[in-house]
């Protein structure tokens, strides 16, 4: 388990109060509005920021920090992350997982056993996609769908598919 997540990373300034401009890395972007302090890790750094407002603009959440009393502050935070610690995960359905948790899983088939472990999630839009690379080094493209994704097993890192037929041809 990972001692801490990205939930957001300031890319810039917003306005002169010393406000930053968050790219959300989480599909919460709403708890925010809830959070009364985040870690924010920069510089090698970590240390907890007060949340005073949270707003919107676009696609960008909008914080004010207690710390940050201007644009020049703010400018410093450029490039670091927000970070929360797994006790404060957003709880998930069941059978959904969170993408720290599935890379590095051991992928098997029952025919083949082992393809790989997943080196990367990509979101397509339709459906994630898992990244497997083998020991040949090729990655294998894994959609993540309960018809291919029949288990898994974050306590033994590992999870089993059964590949539609051509994928691994």
């Amino acid at each position: 388990m990972v001692d801490f997540i990205n939930i957001g990373k300031i890319v810039t300034t917003q306005g002169h109060r010393g406000e930053v401009r968050v790219m959300p890395l989480t599909d919460f972007p709403e708890r925010f509005e809830q959070m009364d302090e985040v870690l924010i890790y920069h510089n090698g750094e970590r240390k907890t920021y007060h949340i005073e407002k949270t707003w919107y603009h676009k696609s960008f959440v909008i914080l004010k920090f207690r710390e940050v009393q201007d644009m020049n502050a703010a400018l410093a935070l450029r490039g670091a992350f927000l970070q929360v610690t797994p006790d404060q995960l957003v709880d998930l359905p069941e059978d959904t997982y969170y993408v720290f948790e599935i890379i590095g899983l051991d992928v098997y088939t029952p025919e083949e056993g082992w393809l790989g472990k997943v080196t990367d999630v990509l979101a397509t839009g339709a459906n994630d996609v898992y990244v497997v690379e083998g020991e040949d080094g090729r990655p294998l493209l894994i959609p993540a769908l309960k018809s291919v994704v029949k288990k898994v097993d974050l306590d033994k890192k590992r999870m089993v598919v059964e590949l539609p037929p051509g994928l691994k041809d």
